[in-house]
């Protein structure tokens, strides 16, 4: 059985070992980079390798012409393959990634797997603290893995630039989505967003309203209603937040819901609010 959305404790537990599985620990605090290669070297899954959001998934803040591209780009994508082959990725590895706060941060690595046409990527439904509660064990041994020979296949997913959503705001045709806190949406976090608002006409989805109460994901159906409140045709649809992370969780909640086709604004508002001739909304 191959996984492409979410994977359960229990279901991890007894593929963990198996020598094409590759477990990938995701956790990060943006507001301390180091944070979650020490809880990598205090305690993980088995098998699983640390991959940090900045250095391992993500790329130069600036483009070649100076432009500022977000505070989380997507890397190069031969890079970004390469990368994944030293974590001893092959086409036909099954790839699990979590993190330790409700799938924020792993949900972007399952997006980034598929941008370089790598199916079978699970996010763990509930991420550590449901790993514990299934009474399992944590490691401080260090996997390292053979390396491995992906290849760069067709994306299996979309993604638009700062110029085409410029572009939707005249033609109308897409619906932009905000995954931010409701606070953040409507510029009222100076801290987190020092130019607060978001894209005008955007739809707020924070990103926290997928899931239930224990940190697993919303079942397809109840995020199939929800999501379908907002959008008429998934692929008409792209997924912003602060810095393109966030937005994935929403992506994989549609894909969770069988609603597919909807694409990521990596930049984000990150990017968007750097260009002061942009329009901003607030409220």
């Amino acid at each position: 059985m191959t996984y492409t959305t979410l994977i359960s404790a229990a279901e991890l537990a007894e593929h963990v070992f198996e020598p094409n599985w590759v477990v990938l620990d995701c956790r990060h605090d943006l507001t301390n980079p180091d944070f979650g290669r020490n809880a990598y070297a205090e305690g993980h899954l088995p098998n699983a390798q640390f991959v940090h959001l900045d250095s391992d998934a993500g790329g130069e803040k600036k483009a070649a012409d100076g432009t500022f591209r977000g505070r989380h780009p997507l890397p190069d994508r031969a890079a970004f393959i390469d990368t994944l082959r030293r974590f001893g990725i092959n086409d036909n590895t099954q790839v699990v990634v979590y993190d330790a706060q409700g799938g924020m941060f792993a949900a972007r690595l399952w997006w980034m797997l598929r941008w370089v046409g790598h199916e079978a990527v699970a996010v763990l439904d509930g991420g550590l603290p449901a790993w514990l509660a299934h009474g399992m064990f944590l490691s401080t041994e260090p996997s390292p893995r053979p390396l491995g020979t992906l290849t760069d296949n067709p994306s299996l997913v979309a993604s638009v630039n700062a110029n085409d959503v410029l572009q939707n705001l005249t033609d109308g045709k897409r619906t932009v989505i905000d995954a931010r806190a409701p606070d953040r949406f409507r510029g009222e976090n100076e801290t987190l967003d020092p130019v607060g608002g978001h894209i005008p006409n955007a739809k707020n989805r924070f990103f926290k309203d997928n899931l239930q109460t224990d940190g697993r994901f919303k079942p397809a159906e109840e995020l199939r209603s929800a999501f379908k409140q907002l959008i008429d045709a998934p692929a008409d649809a792209i997924m912003q937040c602060g810095s393109g992370v966030t937005a994935c969780h929403n992506l994989l909640a549609m894909e969770i819901a069988g609603l597919k086709g909807a694409a990521l604004y990596p930049g984000s508002w990150s990017e968007w609010c750097s260009d002061p001739s942009r329009p901003v909304a607030k409220g």
